[in-house]
């Protein structure tokens, strides 16, 4: 028989929202905290509606409830799929052969872009897989040179209007079109290369670096966030992070390094 407050309805929604809660929790951390209020709100109108026997409202709110979870794949279906993608993917345990090396590289090119105002897009691919989101491009099996990186990105290049792919510390595609970012709320003043680099890192775990020929600013994008005009230290730091697949590999041992 159940009691008038109908507790066993309400533990079932406090449950939910905590299974929501935590399911937000990993694949999009930043607004699991916002999406927590929302429920304990709906919770407890759940417990006022059932204090005052509203039967309306309790049937409108654990329908609202019962759905959240569908709600949230809707969302998040893009971190949602980047989240699937790491699930269970083997990584590698080698590490790369002279990152630090690359690193320098490919520093050094940024540097240069930047000091000429030449536009850059250069894809640092890490655990996840991004054959898939790429359009055209051209093969390439290259070691990382500033020379090559500044020839590629020249403006009478073929395939200067387009990403360069490096993986494992070597250039494997350039030329390559990325998918755009639909967020409505990145800057106005942000261009297509901005857009490309939010638009692949809201589906993969890569590091994406943009050179923008208007003010000659250097970008880092990961995780769905862009780090505008960000320091050379932060930047070698991430690259060497980024390069180093045995260091970087979530499976791998910390070897005293900081997080």
């Amino acid at each position: 028989m159940q009691t008038p407050l109908d507790i066993t309805g309400c533990l079932d929604n406090i449950f939910l929202a905590l299974l929501v809660f935590g399911l937000a929790l990993i694949i999009k951390r930043e607004v699991a905290f916002r999406l927590l209020a929302v429920m304990a709100l709906l919770t407890l109108l759940s417990f006022a509606a059932r204090l005052a026997a509203i039967q309306p409202l309790i049937r409108s709110i654990d329908t609202v409830i019962a759905s959240m979870p569908i709600i949230l794949a809707v969302i998040f279906q893009n971190d949602l799929r980047r989240t699937l993608l790491a699930i269970g993917k083997r990584q590698s345990t080698a590490p790369a052969q002279d990152s630090d090396g690359t690193v320098d590289e490919i520093l050094r090119a940024l540097a240069d872009m930047a000091g000429r105002r030449i536009g850059a897009l250069v894809v640092i691919v890490r655990h996840q897989p991004i054959d898939h989101l790429l359009q055209v491009g051209t093969d390439l099996d290259a070691k990382v040179t500033s020379e090559l990186l500044n020839s590629i990105f020249l403006p009478y290049s073929p395939i200067h209007d387009g990403a360069v792919i490096i993986h494992k510390g070597k250039i494997t595609r350039a030329g390559c079109l990325l998918p755009l970012s639909h967020n409505p709320d990145i800057a106005k003043s942000f261009g297509t290369r901005h857009r490309a680099a939010l638009g692949l890192s809201e589906l993969s775990d890569a590091l994406v670096l943009v050179v923008s020929e208007e003010t000659g600013k250097i970008s880092a994008v990961h995780d769905s966030t862009i780090t505008y005009d960000i320091e050379t230290a932060e930047l070698k730091r991430l690259l060497k992070k980024s390069l180093d697949q045995r260091r970087s590999s979530p499976s791998a041992p910390a070897e005293g390094a900081s997080p």
